[in-house]
C-alpha cells in the first residue's frame, strides 16, 4: 500500500515499507524487506540524463522534474523503480538533492539508484521486487492513497483537538484545587 503526501515542491524521500507506505508530490519511496529504498522515476527521462550525462551535456533542473514528476508524463510512459540507498547520503527531497548537488549531480545519483537497484533486485524474490508502472497506474495510484492521506489526517487532527481538551479540562481541575496560585487577585484601591 502506498501513501503519498503532496506538496507543490518537488518530490520528496519518504520511507515506506512495500505493505505500508508514504510517499510525496507524486512519489513513491519503498523501503524493502531487503532495506531498499524505492523510488519511481521516468524510465525515457532517465535514459535521455545518462545520454546527456555521458556526452558531457548539461543537465537541468527541468531534467530533473521531467524525471520525478509523473503528472506531467503521457499515460502509457513508464516510471522505473531505483534504490536511492544508492546514492550514499540522504536527502528529504529532490529539491534538497539538487541544492546540494546541482542538477548534474543529482542526475548522477539517480543513476547510481538504478543501478544499485538492479543489484539489490537480485536479491529480492520476484514477487516482492518493486516493477515499472505506466505513469497512468502509478496517477491512480498515488490518487486512491492521497485520499486514504486525507482521511488519515482528518483523524489525527480530531485526536489531537481531543488531546487539547483533556489537557485544558486538567488545568481546570487544578486551578479548583487551589494550587499555588490564587485564582484571581483583587485590584488595590487608592
Amino acid at each position: 500500500q502506498v501513501v503519498p503526501a503532496h506538496s507543490h515542491s518537488l518530490p520528496s524521500f519518504g520511507t515506506m515499507a512495500v505493505e505500508e507506505g508514504a510517499a510525496a508530490d507524486g512519489q513513491e519511496e519503498v523501503k524493502g524487506q531487503e532495506g531498499c529504498d524505492i523510488f519511481y522515476v521516468s524510465r525515457k527521462t532517465l535514459e535521455s540524463v545518462k545520454e546527456k550525462l555521458k556526452n558531457s551535456q548539461d543537465i537541468t533542473k527541468e531534467d530533473m522534474e521531467a524525471l520525478t514528476f509523473p503528472e506531467h508524463l503521457a499515460d502509457e510512459e513508464m516510471m522505473v523503480p531505483v534504490d536511492m540507498n544508492g546514492v550514499g547520503d540522504d536527502y528529504d527531497d529532490v529539491e534538497q538533492m539538487v541544492s546540494k548537488l546541482g542538477p548534474k549531480g543529482a542526475a548522477e545519483a539517480f543513476v547510481k539508484a538504478e543501478e544499485h537497484f538492479a543489484k539489490s533486485a537480485e536479491t529480492m524474490p520476484e514477487d516482492e521486487r518493486p516493477k515499472p508502472l505506466s505513469a497512468k497506474e502509478w496517477r491512480a495510484i498515488l490518487e486512491e492513497e492521497d485520499h486514504m492521506e486525507g482521511e488519515e489526517e482528518e483523524l489525527l487532527e480530531g485526536e489531537e483537538e481531543e488531546d487539547l481538551d483533556e489537557e485544558e479540562a486538567e488545568e481546570e481541575d487544578e486551578g479548583d484545587e487551589g494550587g499555588d496560585e490564587p485564582a484571581t487577585k483583587k485590584a488595590k484601591k487608592g
